[in-house]
């Protein structure tokens, strides 16, 4: 019933009270707010001690004013950008409201509901003064390496109580001083309390470092004209995505999808979603999707709402770093008590795997009608390990883990990318020899599989293995969707290969475990980790001769290939 949905417009609206704003006053303020971003960025960076956040760069941070309007961002985890907003609402909340903020405090948050993550993913949030008035927030959220969940990460809990502490919004430094009891509380409830202690004291340097610079570019030109400006900056990015949507016909398109399981269930979980394009307007109705799961797929509504901001982001962004303004133009629709709308104590932890593939699907939708604004599917999965144990000779306790990158999706303008997430686009993943020097494991490869990228006019970006064996006992913890459904081309193009996850025993027996919680891997036994490849995009007879033999020459394809494509051109390999 209509009355059961929810409707969220995902860009606070307005418009400049002032049309004589000066363009080059403007455009400096902007680029100094994207430095600012970019500052609180790279104090994290250097001061963290776990991998996840200084190697992986697996956050976000982000300065919004005081109406909770993005006015910058750093490149890192986009899916997380779009959920900032909705922490720091909480978070404030959680201490009774902005009458209750002072000059130095700053704010732990990471209730999955209003994160929209896990609660790995904890926010500190920072009030920025000027002149004894709020007047911006820095936030930085980080994924944490545990928080004294039923394991450092799962597949399979049944409730939000067992994926980790709760933190519903409390100071955790007061008037710049720190809050012993809370922080003790955040060092007890972890498995590596010293990787967590130091990784809470880089994010609370982050978020300094964001006010600090935040109040120079005030202070410089005064908050009048600061604010004339910024107004001035939101309206253009609402320009640049209202004259994409201007090319796309009004309509209603929609497409499906499914996840391969919910964790604890067999069976896939399909879902639907709807594109609507009004105008100057897009909204994407999640309103059909099925009950929210008993296992931990359920994605919650701040995630839900970032599908939508990171999709049309990079469908219209011209390159240019998203703004409040970019997403005004853009609604989400749920229906509560829905897989893209949980309610409390639905389990959340792999909220991020659905949130994805709700991206790809939004594509998957226009791409059914207007195939050349769209890029084909990617592997479609960040494939996510995380890996713990006890050193053997210290008995130290340690954990490590990464996204894992897939080919992309091609499109009319080219083939696809090799070894990247179109929401992990700003991760790394380490060198082999710092992860061997870090871990007790040995990598035996990282090499691009050949036959993986999906066939076309253009061809799909290709995917990667990852074998490692193991030096010592470890656990693991294995997040590998889109095994049952292989990224689709588009306009003709052909699928490509999807992901996988195995263990190898010493006499070479394998076993898939694709999404599995605490799997044994005794010293000597392998992981193998398949990465898949992007969808093609168009007709495979319409590719380049020559390209075809480079990609061959590349060892990209194999010959048996060629000839299932590329026939035309198989005569000619020799």
């Amino acid at each position: 019933m209509k009355q059961n949905l929810h409707h969220y417009k995902c860009g606070i609206t307005g418009k400049s009270q002032n049309v004589n704003v000066d363009p080059i006053t403007t455009q400096i303020v902007r680029n100094s707010l994207n430095s600012a971003a970019e500052q609180m960025k790279r104090a994290l960076c250097r001061t963290a001690m776990s991998p996840i956040i200084y190697d992986v760069l697996d956050f976000a941070g982000a300065i919004y004013d005081n109406k909770l309007r993005l006015l910058s961002q750093a490149p890192s985890l986009p899916l997380f950008m779009g959920t900032l907003n909705f922490c720091i609402e909480e978070a404030v909340k959680g201490i009774g409201g902005e009458e209750k903020l002072n000059d130095g405090d700053i704010i732990i948050y990471n209730s999955p509901y209003g994160t929209g993550s896990h609660p790995q993913d904890a926010a500190l949030v920072m009030p920025v003064f000027f002149d004894n008035e709020v007047i911006a927030y820095t936030a930085i959220k980080a994924h944490w390496l545990d928080i004294a969940g039923k394991e450092p990460y799962s597949t399979d809990t049944v409730d939000v109580f067992q994926e980790g502490t709760i933190y519903p919004g409390v100071k955790l430094y007061s008037k710049g001083e720190l809050v012993e009891d809370i922080y003790k509380m955040c060092i007890a409830n972890t498995r590596v309390p010293n990787s967590v202690a130091g990784d809470i004291n880089a994010q609370a340097i982050g978020v300094r470092a964001g006010a600090n610079a935040l109040k120079k570019i005030v202070s410089k030109y005064g908050l009048k004209k600061f604010r004339e400006t910024t107004e001035a900056i939101f309206d253009a990015g609402e320009k640049i995505v209202k004259n994409y949507l201007k090319k796309i016909p009004n309509g209603s398109y929609s497409g499906t999808g499914q996840m391969d399981s919910n964790g604890v269930e067999d069976g896939v979980v399909p879902f639907e979603l709807t594109v609507i394009i009004e105008d100057e307007k897009v909204i994407l109705d999640m309103s059909k999707a099925p009950p929210q799961q008993n296992g931990p797929i359920n994605c919650p509504l701040p995630s839900t709402v970032s599908t939508a901001r990171v999709a049309m982001s990079m469908l219209a962004g011209s390159n240019e770093a998203p703004n409040e303004g970019f997403f005004r133009p853009v609604e989400v629709i749920t229906k509560p008590g829905t897989l893209f709308h949980p309610l409390s104590p639905a389990p959340c932890f792999l909220y991020g795997w659905p949130a994805l593939q709700a991206i790809e699907i939004f594509y998957k939708a226009l791409g059914s009608k207007f195939p050349e604004i769209v890029p084909a599917s990617s592997g479609g999965c960040i494939n996510g390990i995380v890996y713990w144990g006890q050193r053997e000779e210290s008995g130290e306790p340690w954990a490590d883990g990464a996204p894992h990158p897939v080919g992309q999706g091609a499109s009319i303008f080219g083939d696809g990318a090799t070894c990247l997430h179109h929401a992990e686009s700003a991760t790394r993943f380490a060198p082999t020899e710092v992860w061997e020097n870090r871990n007790p494991w040995l990598v035996n490869r990282v090499e691009l599989i050949q036959d993986s990228c999906g066939a076309g006019q253009y061809r799909g970006g290709l995917g990667v293995n990852f074998e490692i064996t193991m030096l010592e006992d470890t656990f693991a913890t294995t997040v590998c969707e889109r095994t049952k459904l292989a990224p689709w081309g588009l306009n003709g193009g052909k699928e490509g290969l999807p992901n996988n996850c195995s263990i190898i025993d010493e006499d070479g027996t394998s076993k898939d475990v694709p999404k599995a919680t605490r799997v044994p891997f005794s010293k000597g036994k392998k992981i193998l980790l398949q990465c898949g490849g992007g969808g093609g995009y168009g007709n495979p007879d319409e590719r380049n001769k020559e390209k075809v033999i480079d990609d061959y020459k590349q060892e990209y394809i194999s010959k048996n290939y060629i000839e299932k494509y590329y026939p035309g051109v198989a005569k000619e390999i020799q």
